[in-house]
């Protein structure tokens, strides 16, 4: 591949949460990055200048411009109703198929086109749908149970039929991401902090999490790596398994707050192997990455 001094990626959604942590990620190692979105990021939302591009998900928009002399695109839009993925398509459920899945399909396409070299897209774990194995690997069933999974599998295999020398692809199932938010956003688990603190009852949640900055590290790996290694195939990006009790419990340990900690659950929850992904290089943070995280969230309030 070309040197990271002399990249230019295209990231759409790059104004997201997720989005964000991979601009500032691929900055930081020397890429140019463009995001694509509707309208151009505030003023100082990123650590460094980028440039913009218009994008918008839309299978009946020429878009080929947005792909001139760019040489890897990262497919991180999503539209959904706010705050939701499960269920993000609320009262429009063909709209938000025809976004997601057939505009997604359409910048393949057109990325391909305009002879852009590499193309990752951040899928999700929803893919694999709540029958799954106790711990899913990427060879797994896949069997997803929400219209959100179902739209991210079809457009992962819309993605991997466009494979070729000249086009490397890689899908990447993402779980649950958890970090700051940029500058006055709220991060994920703001109404969290704030109903412990007030001492309202909060029911316990188990759910694997990843940082959004190691999510950030998988996109890169996925522009680093040689092609024979990742083209055409699915990463899982996960890392550890959380729940409500054990963030507040460092939150507690963080502010002094006495508030009961609410009971542990007992459900069973899939977990996803990483193997995978771990054998191209890719460590993640872990416990220590969560918990120096949430005492930083809780030094933000």
């Amino acid at each position: 591949m070309s040197s990271a001094a002399t990249t230019r990626v295209l990231i759409s959604g790059g104004t997201g949460f997720v989005g964000r942590f991979i601009v500032e990620h691929l900055l930081a190692n020397g890429y140019h990055v463009t995001v694509g979105g509707r309208s151009p990021p505030p003023a100082g939302f990123y650590s460094q200048p980028v440039s913009h591009v218009p994008l918008r998900l839309d299978p009946d928009a020429d878009q080929a411009r947005a792909f001139d002399n760019i040489c890897y695109f990262v497919h991180a839009a999503f539209e959904h109703v706010e705050g939701r993925y499960r269920g993000g398509e609320g009262q429009d459920p063909e709209g938000f198929r025809r976004a997601n899945l057939e505009g997604s399909v359409r910048l393949f396409e057109e990325a391909r086109t305009a002879g852009v070299r590499r193309c990752v897209f951040l899928s999700s774990r929803a893919a694999y749908g709540d029958t799954a194995p106790p711990v899913v690997a990427e060879t797994s069933p896949v069997a997803p149970d929400t219209l959100y999974g179902q739209v991210k599998l079809a457009a992962e295999n819309a993605l991997k039929s466009m494979t070729g020398h000249h086009f490397v692809t890689a899908n990447l199932r993402i779980t649950g991401v958890y970090g700051p938010a940029g500058e006055g956003r709220q991060h994920k688990w703001s109404d969290l902090f704030a109903d412990y603190l007030a001492g309202r009852t909060v029911p316990d949640r188990i759910g694997t999490e990843v940082h959004g900055d190691d999510v950030a590290k998988a996109v890169r790996l996925m522009l680093e790596t040689e092609p024979a290694r990742l083209s055409g195939q699915v990463f899982n990006v996960s890392d550890v398994l959380t729940g409500n009790r054990e963030i507040l419990s460092i939150l507690q340990a963080a502010t002094g707050c006495p508030n009961p900690l609410p009971t542990a659950a007992a459900a069973e929850f899939t977990t996803m192997s990483t193997e995978k992904l771990r054998a191209l290089g890719w460590v993640p943070g872990g416990r220590e990455k969560l918990a120096a995280t949430i005492r930083e969230l809780a030094g933000r309030r």
